[in-house]
């Protein structure tokens, strides 16, 4: 810096002539004030320089300061202590998952206005309860346990107190899905085993997955409950196909005259996230006589989902050996049907919806696969005849004469026919009210009263609360 104070000097030495017109006071004291000046300048340029080195200093610092850097190194083996435990314990790759929906029914016919959960839906060991559409799957708990092993190995246990797949089949059992996907070489060609629900039409078994509270008229009653065996899955780009061998509802099949095991099967095309279409098959019973008989069910649904609006249908077509118990002159019953879904969303949380379902079910007496058909009436000839399904509203029509009801014609079964209107309300996140009035008709006197008459038709009402983790 003494560079500032020789030029200083140098200039006072190049002017002589100013030098020699001042007074030796006044330049000895504007040299003074330009020395001081100087050493002012001085000050400022060192106080730059040593901030400029100690930023530099900073930006080129990268390891962590001692705290820091300990403290990444706790959380690091923390997060490793963490996954070990969760490893040994058989957590990883777990997903536990599931919901309740207490629901209150009101069944005008029967004369009942209830409660309904965890109740049983099957008479099997003297529940004193029977199958019915107002008596299905809805006020249930179910409990979902899905663990992924290394390699890609899926398995998915699903409990279902009293109102599983096999509750009416096997009383007791807790188990609603028992299943096994392993891959086969890639993930997308898959062996599948164990107890499977039902995978026909547009509609699921749990109620976080439907629209309405009860199900449609093909769901209930044109289609099997679960299966048991063993298949494949195949996943090619927008195809997603299935086959199994095994029983139809059953877990073990003890009957020494059916030995040949049942084929079901569906194939599903995603065209996009929007819309798709699929087909399933269930073909049982192949050598069985008494008991379901050969059993064929077929169908078709799709679905279409554009703004608010979401539609949904299925065709189905069923038939039947007609066993012991319903041989109305045929062989076979035979019967086919639709249903079809429309919701709009009113608002974001309010979603509108209307359902209208029917099956043609003239020959056979009117039996389908998921009604029953009673003896204990008489035709008009004065022989015995099966009742028909008065809860249901499936069989052949009653008429009454001098004062007690009779079979009009025991080998014609009336149509049937539902139209159901109801609302979504998603309340807050993972819990949704639902309602539905369901208005149920046949072509024939069909639906029986809780005073043991006949009418043509039947209406329910139905709220229900779904609570869902």
């Amino acid at each position: 810096m003494h560079v500032y104070r020789n030029a200083v000097i140098a200039f006072a030495a190049a002017c002589p002539i100013v030098v020699q017109a001042q007074s030796t006071e006044q330049l000895k004291a504007e040299l003074n004030a330009l020395k001081a000046h100087v050493q002012k300048l001085e000050a400022m340029i060192e106080t730059a320089d040593q901030a400029k080195a100690e930023a530099k200093a900073k930006a080129e610092a990268k390891v962590p300061e001692p705290d820091t850097a300990a403290e990444v190194a706790r959380l690091r083996v923390k997060s490793d202590a963490a996954d070990d435990a969760m490893e040994a314990s058989g957590l990883k790759g777990l997903k536990i998952s599931g919901y309740i929906d207490p629901t209150y029914i009101r069944n005008r016919n029967a004369g009942t206005s209830s409660f309904v959960f965890l109740n049983n839906n099957s008479s099997i060991n003297g529940s004193g309860e029977s199958f019915g559409y107002d008596n299905t799957y809805f006020g249930s708990a179910m409990l979902n346990l899905d663990k992924e092993l290394e390699g890609g190995s899926k398995v998915r246990i699903s409990l279902m107190p009293s109102k599983g797949t096999a509750s009416g089949y096997n009383f007791g059992n807790l188990v609603h899905e028992a299943s096994a996907s392993i891959p086969l070489g890639d993930q997308s060609t898959r062996l599948l085993l164990g107890q499977i629900p039902d995978w026909s039409g547009y509609e699921y078994i749990p109620s976080t997955q439907n629209k309405l509270l009860t199900h449609n008229l093909l769901f209930d009653f044109s289609a099997a409950n679960f299966y048991t065996g063993a298949g494949l899955q195949l996943v090619r780009g927008k195809w997603d196909s299935k086959i199994m061998l095994g029983n139809m509802n059953s877990a073990r099949v003890n009957d020494g005259g059916e030995r040949t095991p049942g084929v079901f099967y569906r194939v599903d095309y995603a065209r996009s996230e929007f819309s798709g279409f699929g087909m399933s098959g269930t073909h049982a019973g192949f050598d069985d006589d008494d008991t379901i008989g050969r059993l064929d069910l077929m169908e078709v649904d799709g679905f279409y989902t554009r703004g608010d609006w979401n539609i949904q249908g299925q065709l189905s077509y069923g038939r039947q050996q007609a066993t012991a118990a319903n041989r109305y002159g045929a062989e076979q019953q035979r019967w086919y049907g639709l249903s079809s879904l429309v919701s709009y969303k009113i608002m974001p949380r309010l979603d509108a919806i209307a359902r209208f379902d029917y099956i043609f079910n003239g020959t056979g007496g009117g039996g389908v696969f998921g009604a029953t058909l009673a003896p204990g009436c008489r035709d008009l000839a004065g022989f015995a005849a099966n009742c028909p399904d008065g809860r249901n509203g499936f069989g052949p029509g009653m008429v009454f004469r001098a004062g007690e009801w009779f079979v009009l014609d025991p080998t014609r079964g009336a149509n049937r026919g539902t139209l159901s209107v109801g609302t979504q309300y998603l309340l807050v996140p993972g819990v949704s009210v639902k309602g539905e009035y369901r208005y149920d008709y046949a072509t024939a006197r069909t639906f029986k009263t809780l005073d043991g008459q006949y009418r043509r038709d039947n209406q329910v009402i139905g709220v229900s609360t779904v609570v869902s983790f």
